[in-house]
């Protein structure tokens, strides 16, 4: 695999790494951690940029040292349907690994990202020796099963304003807020919105653009503020 480092970034070692603790790699030891190192590499991704591919095969696990990925996968009509995101930390293409099938879905960074790719034996031999980093992949799994059933339950029984409002909190969520506690940490396409929300990019904007006027949220550019998240809250309809 070809490595592609930015010059002013540098990769720690997992044992070193601050993320760890909040990956799936976190009941392991510093010793198996610094192991786990001498068998990865790191690759970076332009924005755009697939990190792999659906219908292929798989050689290894992604962990995300920094940016921000989307799954996603072609539906029968030939439209994008994105499926889930994942940021630093986020393990990725584990389930095609985990069942020695090929992916179900592509991966591109939706902005530069570096990722560590650990080989598929490197991987496979740490889950033999170490049943708590299974069942870490368990917990993912459960996580990642959650959160598609409910967009999917979203996508049926909710009107398109409501899908929207709660896409916007599901990023916000999921990203967090930059320095002004106001600004979604993540830029994100009408159409790619449109896309989770399970509706057109033309009703997407008409939908934001009334959320600007009712002053719910402000459009910068591409990015999103939220002026007032209990009333994006209230319209999105979300109840536990």
């Amino acid at each position: 695999m070809a490595i592609s480092l930015n010059k002013n970034y540098s990769v720690s070692s997992c044992d070193k790494c601050e993320s760890v603790r909040s990956s799936i790699f976190c009941k392991l030891s510093n010793t198996e951690l610094s192991s786990l190192s001498e068998g990865k590499s790191h690759v970076s991704f332009k924005k755009g940029q697939m990190i792999f591919h659906e219908g292929n095969h798989t050689h290894g696990l992604y962990c995300i040292s920094s940016g921000k990925v989307k799954i996603h996968k072609l539906g029968h009509d030939g439209k994008e349907q994105i499926l889930r995101f994942a940021k630093k930390a986020s393990i990725i293409g584990y389930r095609a690994l985990l069942s020695e099938d090929v992916y179900h879905a592509s991966a591109t960074a939706i902005e530069d990202t570096v990722v560590c790719f650990f080989p598929k034996e490197v991987y496979q031999n740490k889950i033999i020796s170490n049943p708590s980093l299974l069942i870490q992949i368990m917990k993912l799994l459960t996580s990642d099963l959650k959160t598609a059933e409910h967009m999917a339950m979203g996508m049926v029984q909710k009107q398109v304003k409501e899908r929207i409002a709660e896409t916007l909190l599901m990023l916000k969520d999921f990203f967090g807020l930059e320095n002004d506690n106001e600004t979604i940490n993540v830029v994100m396409t009408r159409e790619s919105i449109g896309n989770i929300a399970g509706t057109t990019t033309e009703t997407t904007i008409r939908t934001l653009s009334d959320f600007q006027k009712k002053k719910i949220i402000n459009l910068v550019g591409k990015k999103i503020k939220i002026l007032n998240p209990k009333e994006l809250l209230m319209i999105a309809n979300i109840t536990d």
